[in-house]
């Protein structure tokens, strides 16, 4: 019979109070209070808390505190030169994927767990946990929300305050509540970067 920790990552019920679970969660949120007390001139610091915190995280990572994490980091995967702004939550009661060179607005959450429609198991605290991936080069506006169990495709723009609760493929921009895909990413965006702002490609 798998314990209460096990069942955090197989999507079956559990309980998060149980006292295994809180233990590791308690130790994990002291390193994660150290990395959000960390001043702006101590970048070593950070890039070595990050290492200490995360599951694995690539160079050149950059994640602006506060960051706010249930495990502090201890089930999420980043890539290389990831860029999180303010706030950035990772509910991350199971393990959460990011692909290089991604960025992430401000007050950006990742959502990883899930309770029971069943009124009478959440009135038992049970709860249950699905793992979400998000690919390269992705950007995830300001205060988008990306639910339990959700794949993002690679080189995909989701725009400020989508919810997301459907899978998104590659190459496209997704907006809305609930999100849903706007258009593919196509020759406009060679030529624009914003509105009626051409790209100068002799100044990159």
């Amino acid at each position: 019979m798998r314990t209460m920790m096990e069942k955090m990552h197989t999507g079956e019920l559990y309980l998060p109070g149980d006292e295994e679970i809180l233990k590791e969660q308690q130790i994990r949120q002291d390193r994660l209070y150290d990395y959000n007390i960390t001043r702006p001139t101590e970048q070593e610091k950070r890039e070595h808390l990050l290492k200490e915190m995360f599951a694995e995280i690539g160079k050149d990572c950059y994640i602006e505190p506060p960051l706010h994490a249930n495990f502090g980091g201890k089930f999420v995967h980043f890539g290389k030169m990831i860029y999180a702004n303010y706030n950035l939550t990772l509910v991350d009661d199971t393990h959460i994927y990011v692909g290089d060179y991604t960025m992430f607005g401000p007050n950006v959450t990742i959502a990883t767990a899930g309770h029971p429609i069943l009124p009478e198991l959440r009135k038992q605290g049970y709860q249950y946990n699905m793992s979400v991936r998000i690919g390269e080069n992705c950007w995830l506006g300001a205060g988008v929300l990306v639910m339990p169990g959700i794949t993002i495709g690679d080189n995909v723009v989701i725009g400020a305050g989508s919810v997301i609760t459907k899978d998104i493929p590659s190459n496209v921009i997704a907006v809305g509540n609930p999100c849903r895909i706007l258009r593919e990413v196509n020759a406009h965006d060679k030529e624009y970067y914003f509105k009626n702002r051409r790209i100068d490609y002799s100044q990159l």
